[in-house]
């Protein structure tokens, strides 16, 4: 799945579309942070559980049929994870008891004046700016949250063991501190739809709260091993092996003149060892020679190629 987000805003369908098979995803060898795969696995299936709950929670809430579908879960710092939200919008911070970091729930608050204004009676969604909620506003969106924290608990089980508390609000993702730059936190992105408007919307935990559950296979790479890891992955790449002989330059006037039962001389003594290559490169000589009836090469010298 994809770890790209884009621009929200309160009318703007899913935070982003799964990667198809062919789809490559971009990777930051700066910071080589990432899920195991099976881990990766473990977080889909709870926040899939968390989403139809959620879904669930808001239908009976809003009185108006809801639906939210998980988009990815990927690991962030959390200054890459702020730096991807917009200027703007709602941040509902969560206290985690034991953890000074804290978690964060965030959507734009247009989307979730939208769901107030179902709460109070509208049948119709509204359109509005994004601004600051009310106090009655404010606490219609706590209490929304807080029960979403259960059915949070209640689907991701023993990985989530801290309990979990609405804390603040904040308006503006560069001034909420929920965490320090280089925390790690567990992105879920996720898609609401209630009615027939449909908001982008992102969940972030705390690293240190979630993965210690996992297992005890260590469930992120955090480069320390990095150089160990490219050499066990680069020693099984294919590559490609060849005998051939020197070069021979000729002029296209020769090439055009070429006719059957021509001879090409070619500069390579019939007696020296063929020049053994990989992907186009010298690594030393060999003779031709055949092994169990297939044709085969006896290595006679290597060298070292520092290009």
């Amino acid at each position: 799945m994809s770890s790209t987000l884009l621009p929200l805003s309160h009318d703007v369908v899913p935070v982003s579309a799964p990667a198809s098979a062919d789809e490559p995803v971009l990777y930051d060898f700066r910071r080589p942070t990432t899920l195991s795969r099976e881990h990766a696995r473990t977080l889909e299936l709870a926040f899939e559980t968390f989403a139809r709950q959620w879904g669930t929670q808001l239908t009976a809430r809003v009185r108006v049929l809801s639906q939210v579908t998980l988009e990815s879960v990927t690991m962030q710092t959390y200054d890459d994870y702020v730096a991807r939200l917009p200027s703007v919008t709602a941040m509902v911070l969560c206290g985690l008891e034991g953890h000074d970091a804290r978690a964060v729930f965030q959507f734009p608050a247009a989307g979730a004046l939208n769901w107030v204004s179902h709460i109070l009676g509208s049948p119709h969604a509204v359109d509005v700016e994004e601004r600051k909620f009310t106090g009655i506003e404010q606490t219609l969106v706590r209490n929304l949250v807080t029960e979403t924290l259960e059915d949070l608990h209640y689907s991701l089980g023993g990985l989530l063991k801290s309990s979990v508390t609405v804390d603040t609000i904040h308006y503006n993702a560069q001034f909420a501190q929920a965490a320090t730059k280089l925390d790690l936190m567990l992105v879920a992105a996720f898609s609401i739809r209630v009615g027939e408007r449909s908001v982008p919307a992102t969940v972030a935990l705390p690293g240190d709260a979630i993965l210690p559950q996992l297992g005890e296979e260590n469930p992120i790479d955090t480069g320390d091993h990095t150089v160990e890891l490219l050499h066990d992955h680069v020693v099984h790449v294919p590559m490609e092996l060849a005998l051939s002989v020197n070069d021979a330059q000729i002029t296209p006037e020769q090439i055009l003149n070429l006719s059957v039962g021509d001879v090409l001389r070619l500069p390579h003594p019939s007696h020296r060892p063929l020049n053994l290559t990989v992907d186009g490169q010298r690594l030393g000589t060999a003779a031709a020679g055949s092994h169990a009836g297939r044709i085969a090469a006896v290595v006679v010298s290597t060298e070292e190629n520092t290009l």
